[in-house]
């Protein structure tokens, strides 16, 4: 046989999709904890979506491509008045609630927002209740959300664990279509053929780059990110329910699949890499790990790796407040990740950019008390020069403790400490919080200011009776679970 043909011999489905289809479909959620913690995770998403709907920026991405559509059982987008088909009505959700960077993280090898997969999982829920109602049959439950949702976390958790996207230069919302792909398919009554199908085509997308995160190009991009990447997963489901044919060896096949092509650093290593290190590796198996380890933005709308250095800052602000032109320099000590991925200087043009800069994050608790959405606006940046003027006197250290402790499974530690050194010779105590109140070892203290975060949210967008309805309804585990999506949705309408 010639050497310049390619053989011809399709494969079966690489095992990495057979298992989380497989996952989708077999595995039972048993887990109290997961399932109550994937209802603090509704509560927390939703109320960032509705903070969102207060910034035009945000809001000029909302409704119909084409102004005036009319969608028969279209889904509803909370805190509005769209009713959209299932693909623009995840787009729009994913939007709102990743718009401020202020729902829940994943942390790993991998980092990500699982709760980006909201978008499609309500889009598809919402449109699919109303479908049945107006052809005889049942709604979905809020229940079956709060499954789905424990599985999105978990596909897009268990992939992240041990695989660095990041380090060739590829954005995590890759995982979200993939979470949300297998999840919606599942719902909308794909078979299994289908799913892989569905999965296989998510893995074909590839993945945007992550230029639009870093510094010189940070911009809000990265604000509706994810909520395209839901959206998509949504319509490769919908293209494999009508029986599109799949890319079995989507992952595997050499030169053209998506390990050779864009999980190698460059293409140029191939010959000098082992194939073992160029395909996703697995430290557990599918299960409900992920919600119940999840870590929630409780208190400041920032990037998480900044979150415990934004707590250190409030706590020395009573410190150095009356001193802030008596600051000769600030020392914050962090992780590898904060470095490589939030630590910049120089001009920041955007809000977008930053709520992704360590030193800024940590600038305006210092000075002010307290990190709000607002603070990130060029208005509020303008009007109070002190803020660069303390950037310009940060000193970024790592401690390797710190970053080890990152990644150790049975810590996941996001470390950092601060210490102000003044003109005079004196300092400040040296504040380290190695744990954000979000994390899942503070949980009980965390969930009680989460619950307070979600009727604040609500306040910005509904009036009092409806906010009282909607914080009951979520705070009763039972009365949730049954509730119907369509009627849950409902009470979302503005």
């Amino acid at each position: 046989m010639s050497a310049n043909v390619d053989l011809n011999d399709r494969p079966d489905y690489d095992q990495v999709i057979q298992d989380i289809v497989d996952y989708v479909l077999e595995y039972k959620i048993s887990s109290t904890e997961a399932l109550d913690t994937a209802r603090n995770c509704l509560m927390d998403t939703l109320g960032c979506g509705f903070l969102a709907l207060r910034f035009p920026e945000c809001t000029k991405h909302l409704g119909p491509i084409v102004e005036g559509t009319v969608v028969p059982n279209g889904a509803r987008v909370p805190g509005t008045q769209f009713r959209l088909d299932p693909v623009k009505a995840a787009w729009d959700i994913g939007c709102i609630v990743r718009w401020l960077d202020f729902n829940d993280t994943w942390l790993a090898a991998e980092w990500g927002h699982p709760s980006d997969n909201l978008g499609g999982i309500l889009a598809v829920a919402d449109y699919l209740s109303q479908k049945n109602i107006a052809s005889g049959h049942a709604p979905l439950s809020m229940q079956q959300v709060l499954e789905a949702m424990v599985k999105a976390h978990e596909i897009q958790g268990v992939l992240a664990l041990e695989n660095s996207f990041n380090r060739v230069g590829l954005c995590h919302v890759l995982l979200v279509r993939v979470a949300t792909t297998a999840v919606v398919s599942q719902m909308m009554g794909c078979t299994r053929e289908q799913m892989l199908s569905a999965v296989s085509h998510a893995w074909v997308d590839g993945s945007a780059l992550r230029t639009y995160r870093h510094a010189p190009n940070a911009g809000s991009r990265k604000s509706w990110a994810a909520g395209d990447a839901s959206s998509r997963g949504v319509r490769l489901a919908d293209i494999a329910l009508r029986g599109e044919m799949g890319i079995p060896g989507v992952l595997s096949a050499p030169q053209w699949g998506f390990y050779d092509v864009s999980f190698s650093q460059t293409n140029k290593d191939l010959a000098l890499k082992e194939k073992g290190d160029r395909i996703f590796k697995f430290q557990r198996e599918y299960g409900a790990y992920v919600m119940e380890n999840i870590l929630f933005k409780i208190s400041f709308p920032a990037e998480f790796h900044s979150q415990t250095a934004c707590e250190a800052a409030v706590a020395l602000h009573p410190q150095v407040k009356d001193r802030l032109a008596d600051i000769e320099k600030i020392v914050i000590t962090t992780h590898e990740s904060a470095i490589r991925i939030i630590s910049k200087v120089g001009k920041l043009a955007n809000p977008a950019d930053r709520d992704h800069c360590l030193q800024y994050m940590t600038a305006v608790p210092l000075a002010f008390g307290n990190l709000v959405a607002e603070h990130y606006e060029d208005e509020f940046h303008s009007a109070h020069p002190i803020i660069d003027e303390l950037r310009n006197k940060m000193e970024i250290e790592e401690d390797t403790r710190y970053s080890r402790e990152y990644h150790d499974p049975e810590k996941r530690s996001i470390a950092n400490a601060i210490q102000v050194f003044f003109n005079d010779g004196s300092a400040t105590e040296k504040v380290e919080i190695e744990y954000p109140i979000g994390h899942r070892r503070r949980r009980e203290e965390g969930i009680p200011v989460l619950e307070q975060k979600f009727k604040n949210n609500l306040a910005t967008r509904f009036p009092a009776e409806r906010c009282e309805q909607i914080f009951a309804l979520c705070k009763n585990p039972s009365a949730l679970a049954k509730m119907p999506v369509n009627e849950f949705m409902s009470l979302l309408v503005i």
